[in-house]
């Protein structure tokens, strides 16, 4: 009869009622899944594991990597602090949102606030600013920044002028006077030109109190630069390492020698330098590497 239900139909499986229902519910429609979904096979022993992966395109799979390394680069813009090279923001983006560098984040702010911290905030990382973390040639290790006032700006072993030249860097040129021809004492102990040139100055800990070597020492830093090394190891090839002194030699233990040109001698200051430093040869040595690697050497007289 017209408007009764005949008795078929109070037998319709119920999986089929409820899925009629969503599909107005949701707007879509089931069948045209289900026709895509055949589309796809092309045989019966097809796993959904390898439709789905026929499903998305190599164009589609690649914009869908690009689109997820632009949202965390954009994540960590806001989040990485001021000062930051862009390439290096990318390559260590993952670092800026983990616990320990916000931790050590704030232990900085709240530094700034109660004494005078070395360097000045904006110099903190001037070593991203330099050069992009790809063109990276040589890695310098150095520990903690200069405490006395005007001296550090986020290069290790480096001051700003006109700061007379510290000790250990009149050491580095001596070195270099006896090792690269025509290398003469600049005057001053600006490193910025070897910087440049793809010389990353990088020190284990990248704050300090004023007048307190070692201040900043196990607050979260040298968890963050072996990140940095680390990074570098894994990503770049071909990079000459100088590790002077047996901290950097212990912080640079997990570089991949393999992969890179790692060498070793005692550290530049007045205390060792007589005991290897003088006559090790590692610039003119880099150099050399850098050169059969296909290269351009350092000009250490850049300065």
């Amino acid at each position: 009869m017209i408007g009764q239900k005949t008795i078929h139909s109070f037998f319709l499986p119920i999986s089929k009622k409820r899925t009629s229902g969503k599909q107005h519910e949701n707007g879509v429609d089931a069948q045209e899944h289900v026709g895509q979904a055949k589309k796809l096979k092309t045989s019966g022993n097809e796993t959904p594991a390898v439709a789905s992966s026929v499903a998305l395109s190599p164009e589609i799979l690649e914009r869908i990597a690009e689109n997820k390394k632009a949202a965390l680069l954009r994540r960590s813009a806001v989040k990485s602090p001021g000062g930051f090279g862009k390439s290096w923001q990318e390559g260590l983006a993952s670092e800026f949102a983990k616990p320990y560098f916000k931790n050590l984040m704030s232990f900085v702010d709240g530094e700034r606030k109660q004494h005078t911290v070395y360097p000045p905030a904006q110099h903190v990382f001037t070593w991203t600013q330099m050069c992009d973390i790809q063109d990276v040639k040589v890695v310098v290790l150095g520990q903690d920044p200069y405490h006395g006032p005007n001296q550090a700006h986020g290069l290790c072993f480096s001051v700003q002028r006109p700061v007379p030249t510290p000790p250990s860097l009149v050491n580095m040129y001596k070195e270099l006077a006896s090792d690269i021809e025509g290398f003469k004492h600049p005057g001053h102990g600006d490193l910025t030109g070897w910087a440049k040139q793809g010389v990353l100055l990088l020190n284990a800990v990248l704050t300090v109190r004023a007048h307190q070597p070692n201040s900043h020492k196990d607050k979260g830093w040298e968890t963050f630069t072996d990140a940095v090394v680390q990074w570098l190891s894994s990503n770049l090839e071909g990079l000459v390492f100088m590790l002077w002194g047996a901290y950097a030699q212990k912080k640079g233990a997990a570089i991949d020698r393999k992969r890179h040109r790692v060498l070793h001698t005692v550290h530049p200051s007045p205390l060792s330098a007589h005991r290897g430093y003088f006559g090790c040869k590692h610039f003119s040595k880099t150099n050399d590497f850098l050169e059969s690697s296909g290269k351009e050497p350092i000009d250490w007289k850049a300065l």
